[in-house]
């Protein structure tokens, strides 16, 4: 008697994917017809683009809120690039050869939170608040665009977590701390260092418990996403793609996902349950993450010996004898 074989299509492996073609859509109607109409440049198809998305470009709209947040972030990366092309004699090779090296830097620590001369930090207050403004007003317009079209906000608080690690980097604990010098400056290898120095200055940020939890939900989302896309990819010859219909409808895809999961871990997140759990690992990692900043300085000054104290470091072993006052010792006068 013949083994059955399972059905798999031949294009079914790790690299190739159906782009699917028809009629470009211009969405739904929106409650009036001016927002419907409002709806600008597009939709096009481009095939390349297909290749690792959706082949639609638009409609897309951008809005008061779109147009002033763009506005605002050519501003800040407009400053940001003048000032690393003027510290390499406005050379543009240069700026090409050292750009991951240049930084556009905060305010010297001993400025405090005063407004310094241009030159001297001015251009980094300047940056950041065109930067803010921009990532302010775009989020505004996410949350506005998925109220317009009755969906969750559930993108724009995603978007809010991210924002809130920035803020608590260059805005909410330098004002703690004092001093517009705690901040980040702009630039690649110069923020690294700063994270580097950071560190280091309170004790190693390794010990910093937010931290350690910012860590699980960064590496524990792309866990979650990558074991996610791998199922639905590997359910795409039973329309495992098409999520939301699996979702209220079950069909051979779900099932075999659900089957396969019980079969290798014991239990499995339903089509709907495991965006949940990818939203809020992810969400966490940065929230997690401005927390630990956030108290950085502020409440802990070392969290080394914050760790030893609590049971999760061990001290470092009595080498040495232990080193006494001088001015205790006999016959030494105060």
């Amino acid at each position: 008697m013949a083994q059955h074989q399972p059905f798999s299509p031949p294009y079914q492996n790790l690299f190739t994917q159906v782009q699917v073609t028809g009629p470009l859509h211009d969405g739904p109607p929106l409650p009036t017809e001016r927002e419907t109409r409002d709806r600008q440049y597009g939709p096009v198809a481009s095939w390349w683009l297909g290749l690792i998305g959706n082949a639609q470009i638009g409609p897309i709209y951008l809005g008061t809120l779109g147009v002033l947040s763009l506005i605002c972030g050519v501003v800040a990366f407009q400053i940001i690039g003048w000032n690393m092309l003027a510290s390499v004699n406005y050379s543009p090779l240069e700026l090409l050869k050292q750009l991951p090296w240049l930084a556009l830097e905060p305010p010297a620590p001993g400025n405090g939170l005063k407004i310094p001369p241009l030159n001297q930090g001015g251009w980094w207050l300047m940056t950041g608040f065109f930067l803010t403004a921009s990532m302010l007003m775009w989020w505004a317009r996410m949350y506005r665009r998925a109220r317009q079209l009755g969906m969750g906000t559930h993108v724009a608080w995603a978007f809010a977590a991210a924002i809130w690690l920035y803020l608590v980097l260059g805005f909410f604990r330098p004002i703690l701390m004092g001093s517009w010098g705690e901040a980040v400056p702009f630039g690649i290898f110069p923020h690294l260092d700063w994270t580097a120095a950071f560190s280091i200055r309170y004790g190693n940020l390794f010990y910093n418990p937010f931290h350690m939890l910012s860590i699980v939900f960064l590496y524990g989302s792309t866990l979650l996403f990558a074991m996610h896309g791998a199922t639905i990819l590997a359910v795409t010859p039973y329309g495992g793609e098409r999520e939301i219909e699996q979702i209220v409808d079950r069909g051979t895809a779900s099932e075999r996902a659900a089957l396969f999961w019980r079969w290798t871990m014991g239990f499995n997140a339903t089509m709907e349950s495991i965006h949940r759990w990818a939203w809020w690992f992810a969400v966490l990692c940065p929230l997690t993450g401005g927390i630990g900043i956030l108290l950085t300085g502020t409440v802990v000054d070392n969290w080394f010996l914050w760790a030893v104290k609590h049971g999760v470091a061990p001290a470092y072993p009595a080498v040495y004898p232990p080193v006494i006052d001088p001015s205790t010792l006999m016959g030494v006068k105060p």
